[in-house]
């Protein structure tokens, strides 16, 4: 049974290109994505989608 500690979907935090310091909190796989994230998602304080670059 896989308990919390599992290394291969961590947790990782988002933070917005556009300089707001808004976050998003998601999981990723590292077997899948070894490098950074980078996600296009919304960022309600700038009222637009911008990149969203992994944080650790």
């Amino acid at each position: 049974m896989a308990g919390k500690g599992s290394d291969v979907r961590p947790i990782v935090k988002l933070r917005s290109t556009a300089g707001t310091g808004y976050t998003y909190v998601t999981r990723k796989n590292r077997r899948n994505d070894p490098d950074r994230l980078v996600m296009r998602k919304y960022d309600p304080r700038v009222r637009r989608h911008v990149d969203f670059k992994e944080e650790r």
